[in-house]
């Protein structure tokens, strides 16, 4: 199994004047903590978007003049929230997965959801890293990471497999299902979850269903393709997740929800 980073998107999103975007999937070990790593810079112009919830929580490191200026730490978005990124402003992000909160920050983040957190700008020693370029970035990031995650004396195999499998299935399993599955009640994983996330399961299998429909959104397509009971469930669902109509989500104007402008690289 690969346990560096691979997928490199080389067809930035660019919006003339306003920003460009790229993103760098993970695979091999590594990717069962980390997602993508993610680059955004601005031109002359502020930018403001919203937010949608996406089932993941970044660091966010920002850089003006090739300096680290901030390094900033995440929670889990359960509603949409709004951002505004300065003028000349590159940020460099890492989009975990949730079992990252326990195995590489070793800490709850139930109190960082909706919200964020500023950490010190000498984190993982990143105040050396050659934020110019991409590429090493990540690189340098993979390599502390995995030199901590693989030499963890252990990392419980419930959490392990219950994060592979919502992941992979996009929110689509059935709670009694997984619950026998892995012999841990829904009860306990739910007290996981509310003690760790500050949310349910449910709402976590929701959050995952939702982002995976924002594809077939930007497409046009408001008949759902998930697992929704009927239309108007699916409806009253992405209006409860990201507080907007899917018709509104994909008319996208003034490139108001930035998943939706990025979503060819996600």
């Amino acid at each position: 199994m690969n346990d560096g980073i691979v997928n490199w998107n080389l067809d930035p999103v660019i919006l003339p004047n306003r920003m460009n975007y790229q993103e760098k999937h993970t695979e091999g070990f590594i990717s069962n903590f980390i997602k993508s790593f993610w680059k955004f810079e601005t031109f002359e112009k502020q930018c403001n978007y919203e937010i949608l919830p996406d089932g993941f929580f970044d660091l966010i490191f920002e850089i003006k003049n090739g300096k680290i200026t901030k390094v900033s730490l995440t929670g889990v978005w359960t509603n949409q929230v709004q951002v505004s990124i300065p003028k000349k402003t590159k940020l460099i992000g890492v989009r975990f997965k949730l079992i990252s909160a326990e195995y590489v920050f070793k800490q709850s983040i139930k109190e960082l959801k909706n919200t964020k957190t500023e950490l010190p700008t000498t984190l993982w020693g990143c105040e050396s890293f050659d934020f110019s370029n991409f590429e090493k970035v990540t690189n340098s990031i993979t390599e502390k990471l995995q030199y901590g995650l693989k030499n963890l004396k252990e990392i419980d195999s419930r959490k392990f497999e219950l994060f592979r499998i919502l992941y992979e299935r996009k929110g689509e399993v059935s709670i009694k299902k997984i619950s026998e599955r892995l012999f841990w009640s829904s009860r306990q994983i739910n007290r996981y979850f509310n003690s760790r996330f500050g949310f349910s399961l449910k709402t976590f299998c929701n959050i995952l269903k939702c982002h995976s429909s924002l594809k077939h959104i930007s497409k046009g397509k408001f008949f759902p393709e998930n697992n929704y009971y009927d239309q108007a469930h699916f409806i009253k669902q992405i209006k409860q997740i990201t507080g907007t109509t899917p018709t509104n989500l994909h008319l996208n104007k003034n490139d108001r929800f930035l998943q939706l402008t990025t979503i060819k690289v996600t």
